[in-house]
């Protein structure tokens, strides 16, 4: 018997989240789809297909994370449903605003031969998004916890963040919503090889099950190297609507970055209504590559680690992906004050020319936010 495909939603909109299930069970009568939502210490699942609601039950959970959610309830309940059930279609719906990479990382290891769910297939990977919204979601400051949306008491992220990590990371967009800045976002965010599709008519089972997820591929577009540059997501040249205020900027520097005036200049580089993502290199880090993750106007810095283990194929550089919108001449004025920031923080060649023993010693300021640096880090 072939392997029951499983395919995992999600999105921000809990309202988006019931309509694309409604609409894939209620049109593909073989489908059954798992949905869970994080309570205080507990966690609801609801399993519905095109009868009706099959299971409703809320489980005590020691701690009511992810994690704990998709170990301790989605694996066995996605085995019983592949194993025991009618149904030749598995979907499993995350809570709202979740990140999917984690959940995908867990469900490939149970799918392993000896796994709990070595009889069934990742199949597709699935975001939702309301192009109407998608602008103000991705770019303003507004957090999760102030919509009701975050996954538990610590979580802080910014709307952007959660939003940004599902477009980029998924293999399928599914969109509603007709604007065309939305739209362009989207495309500028999504990954390379991803599909997209416009409508949640146009989203059947069928759409889900005919994929065959790729873990590799999955962990490359996530890497923070993984974000793309200004060409579309099919690799052609860009031409958007006359309507589509987004653009993408692409920065690199083959020099290191000057630690001092990166903080000096960091506000430029990673305030607004921007997603940011990439790679940088400290000229007192040489052998570290740091990671830079910016949304809703949040920036998270921190040090991946040696760079032949964290980029193993690319040799110590920055590259740092700016996408925005706005009107021409703001965005113009935007993109500007991002370059020059930029430039201003590389270091000039005469501050590297001694490979980097001038740094010997010096007071690290980036610390902080990196931690403490390795005791040898000399070869600029």
């Amino acid at each position: 018997m072939p392997p029951i495909p499983v395919s995992v939603v999600t999105t921000i909109d809990p309202v988006l989240r019931e309509s694309a299930l409604a609409g894939l069970v209620l049109g593909s009568p073989g489908a059954v789809a798992v949905r869970h939502d994080l309570l205080e210490g507990a966690l609801r699942r609801v399993v519905v297909d095109a009868t009706g609601v099959v299971e409703d039950v809320t489980v005590p959970l020691e701690h009511a994370c992810l994690s704990c959610c998709v170990r301790q309830d989605a694996v066995p309940t996605l085995a019983r449903l592949a194993a025991d059930g009618p149904w030749s279609d598995v979907v499993l719906a995350l809570p709202v605003t979740a990140d999917p990479l984690p959940v995908v990382r867990a469900l490939v290891t149970a799918m392993a031969p000896a796994g709990a769910l070595a009889h069934t297939r990742l199949a597709a990977t699935v975001a939702v998004v309301d192009l109407d919204d998608a602008e103000s979601d991705l770019l303003d400051d507004g957090l999760c916890a102030e919509r009701g949306l975050a996954l538990g008491e610590d979580d802080e992220r910014a709307v952007g963040e959660a939003l940004a990590a599902q477009v980029e990371k998924v293999d399928l967009l599914v969109t509603v919503g007709q604007d065309a800045t939305g739209s362009g976002l989207v495309d500028r965010l999504r990954a390379v090889g991803s599909r997209r599709l416009d409508g949640l008519h146009a989203l059947a089972a069928s759409d889900l099950s005919v994929g065959h997820h790729d873990p590799a591929r999955a962990e490359a577009r996530a890497h923070p190297l993984g974000a793309r540059g200004p060409e579309r997501p099919d690799g052609g040249p860009w031409s958007g609507s006359g309507d589509d205020r987004s653009w993408t900027l692409v920065l690199d520097a083959a020099r290191p970055l000057h630690p001092d005036r990166l903080l000096d200049q960091i506000e430029r580089l990673g305030a607004g209504r921007l997603r940011s993502r990439g790679v940088f290199r400290v000229v007192n880090r040489p052998d570290s590559a740091c990671l830079w993750d910016g949304a809703g106007g949040q920036l998270c810095v921190a040090d991946l680690g040696p760079w032949d283990e964290a980029a193993p194929h690319h040799s110590p550089h920055t590259r740092l992906c700016f996408v925005g919108a706005g009107d021409h001449d703001d965005a113009q004025a935007l993109r500007a004050t991002i370059v020059n920031a930029f430039f201003a923080a590389v270091t000039r060649p005469e501050e590297i020319a001694d490979g980097g023993l001038a740094w010997l010693g010096r007071e690290d300021v980036l610390a902080p936010w990196l931690g403490d640096r390795a005791t040898s880090y000399l070869g600029a």
